[in-house]
């Protein structure tokens, strides 16, 4: 599999999209979206590389060499969490489930602390 097709199913996977919805969010087939994904190793043309970047708030020269990740949304605040995400990505779904309910519990008792300020 080429680094083109890894980047590109990490990031629709990172969208919480699957190969279907994101195929129909950009317009093209889902025959079309598996070339590039497999091990055809087949590259889109331009005009569909900038569908998929713009789709996934990436550069088509991030996607293609790997280099230059900017996204159309500022990350900047969440970098301090991507060597837990990078954990959480390593948990079995019921573990992370858990996590995620342990997490939303946690968060929703510091918004109702804060609404009583």
């Amino acid at each position: 599999m080429s680094g083109f097709s890894k980047r590109l199913r990490s990031e629709i996977e990172y969208a919480g999209l699957n190969q279907k919805e994101f195929a129909a969010k950009i317009g093209i087939k889902k025959r079309a979206l598996d070339a590039y994904l497999g091990a055809q190793q087949s590259m889109p043309p331009a005009d569909v590389a900038v569908k998929i970047a713009a789709a996934l708030g990436l550069s088509v020269e991030y996607l293609v060499t790997g280099r230059e990740c900017k996204r159309s949304v500022d990350i900047s605040g969440y970098l301090k969490f991507r060597d837990i995400l990078d954990d959480l990505d390593e948990l079995p779904e019921e573990i992370l489930e858990a996590v995620k309910a342990m997490i939303r519990t946690a968060a929703d008792n510091e918004r109702a602390k804060a609404n009583f300020r």
